[in-house]
């Protein structure tokens, strides 16, 4: 009798951690590529916009009939190409803000905060599309730790775009505000001034 409780407490114990482990593998992947939430956002992004900050639609625009709304692409050190927007000031100046989206969005996604800068502060701005999301590559999310070095390069990239003599903030919202106080960890440039992590 006792050997059957014990291999049934066993066998209990081995289905519990089958699922668990089952279950968290399921989790991590659901987690990290929702393809069809970002393929969804992805498509509704200027709509979706355009609903919920009717002043974006005149700002992107104007910046379109100007030929300012520009977008780059790069490859990381791994070799996965990425993808971001980016809009010179109004008036010439080396104040220039990185802008970094959150979970499931794209730098479509961040221009309410492009246009703050932009526009209301008389910024450049560069908005990245982190790795899996928008127009960038990358197997999966990588929830910052990674994108933390796509990050620097970007403001290395906006450094060079915008004058070589930049003065920069990095904002990023929700998880690009995690990304942003990851990069806010290494060894910074003199032309970085500041960090703000908005969730």
């Amino acid at each position: 009798m006792k050997k059957k409780v014990v291999y049934s407490i066993i066998i209990i114990m081995l289905v519990f951690t089958s699922c668990t482990i089952g279950g968290g593998f399921f989790m991590l992947n659901f987690s990290l590529t929702p393809n069809a939430k970002i393929l969804s956002k992805d498509a509704d992004s200027y709509p979706f916009m355009y609903r919920n900050y009717p002043f974006l639609r005149p700002w992107v625009d104007s910046l379109r009939q100007a030929d300012a709304l520009k977008d780059t692409f790069i490859i990381n050190p791994q070799g996965i190409q990425l993808h971001a927007f980016y809009v010179a000031a109004p008036a010439p100046t080396n104040k220039t803000a990185v802008i970094v989206h959150g979970y499931t969005d794209n730098a479509i996604r961040m221009f309410m905060i492009g246009y703050l800068y932009n526009r209301d502060l008389g910024y450049n701005i560069l908005l990245p599309d982190l790795q899996h999301q928008g127009e960038s590559e990358g197997r999966a999310i990588q929830m910052g730790w990674k994108d933390r070095i796509d990050v620097l390069q970007w403001m290395n990239i906006a450094n060079e775009i915008f004058g070589d003599s930049t003065q920069m903030v990095v904002h990023g919202i929700s998880m690009g505000g995690a990304t942003t106080m990851m990069v806010s960890g290494e060894k910074q440039k003199p032309f970085v001034k500041c960090f703000v992590e908005d969730c």
